[in-house]
């Protein structure tokens, strides 16, 4: 009889040592690795050199990120990936180091170190303090730092909405970084922006309509969104990265807010991860439902299916899916 073959054990050591991947990117982004490659600082001497650091540390470092796919090494010398290049160096317009600034902070990381009680309760305490507590302050690093990521969905949703001219008045809640408005108001020079978030926040927003000039089209209103009242009359709502923080009765509740802030036949635009019907593919939308769980009381990454009935228990028709270049998906729904 054949002797069963082990399995190998590779992919729970490479989990449990998940932590020195995302340790090792921070320190590339932090030296600035990427762009010094991308530069033509090629040798681990040539690179110590350009980031300050000593040879030892950066052969160690560069052969790591070489064995994780994010460098090439050839005897020795090393080489951007076709990855690394688009979003790791700061000479691609394409660039995501910033993300590291929100994602990799202390107090995201912190989530997970009591992921085992979040299992046992089905997430965080409603009291204290967790990713939707008042005023958090990770969320003016959000507004700061994730603008990059958002690009390409900004670009989209104003493809979908901004149409090239005519009156247009927008509604951003949770704005952020304020880039899904202001793309619109890029789009249309009669577009309006009414921005919704905390008031340190906003002015994040307001700096980036500034930058881009629609800083006479944007006008902000601070507070919390469950509680600040809307204005009415809006041609679009924007809905961007917040339900998932909440769960589906809340949410709902929450939209019939949206809708009451709507002209007859307005559209809000809703953007989320949004898992297949199995919940576990694609990967980084069926994954996003572990860091709701982490950081928030309720929160998850719902399905269409579980985001159309939400919008339709809301009050709005003619759901609509729109696929992104992002492991994200716009929704579009009518008034």
């Amino acid at each position: 009889m054949a002797t069963p073959t082990m399995p190998s054990a590779e992919i729970v050591f490479d989990t449990m040592f998940a932590y020195q991947r995302s340790a090792a990117l921070k320190s590339a982004i932090d030296l600035d690795v990427f762009t010094s490659i991308d530069g033509g600082a090629t040798t681990t001497s040539a690179l110590a050199r350009e980031c300050g650091t000593s040879d030892r540390g950066m052969r160690i470092l560069c052969d790591y990120l070489s064995s994780i796919g994010l460098l090439t090494k050839s005897e020795v010398t090393y080489h951007l990936t076709l990855e690394s290049a688009a979003f790791l160096s700061k000479r691609s317009p394409a660039y995501l180091g910033t993300t590291a600034r929100f994602l990799l902070r202390p107090e995201m990381k912190r989530n997970f170190d009591n992921l085992t009680e979040a299992v046992r309760r089905g997430g965080v305490a409603p009291a204290g303090d967790n990713d939707i507590a008042d005023e958090n302050p990770i969320w003016v690093e959000f507004a700061r730092s994730m603008g990059p990521m958002m690009i390409p969905a900004a670009r989209a949703i104003a493809d979908l909405v901004a149409g090239p001219s005519g009156a247009l008045k927008v509604l951003d809640i949770a704005a952020g970084h304020g880039l899904f408005g202001i793309t619109i108001a890029q789009r249309n020079p009669l577009a309006q922006i009414v921005a919704v978030d905390w008031p340190a926040v906003l002015a994040v927003a307001s700096e980036h309509a500034h930058a881009v000039q629609v800083q006479d089209r944007y006008r902000t209103l601070p507070g919390d969104a469950f509680k600040v009242d809307f204005p009415e009359d809006f041609d679009v709502a924007l809905v961007t990265n917040f339900l998932h923080h909440f769960d589906p009765p809340t949410c709902v509740n929450f939209l019939r807010k949206v809708h009451a802030a709507l002209a007859p036949g307005g559209r809000v635009v809703v953007l989320e991860f949004v898992p297949n019907p199995d919940r576990v593919s694609p990967p980084v939308p069926a994954r996003f439902s572990l860091a709701m769980l982490a950081g928030t009381p309720s929160g998850d990454a719902y399905t269409f299916t579980e985001l159309q009935q939400q919008l339709e228990e809301a009050g709005f028709r003619d759901v609509s899916a729109h696929a992104l270049p992002t492991p994200e998906t716009v929704l579009l729904a009518r008034k």
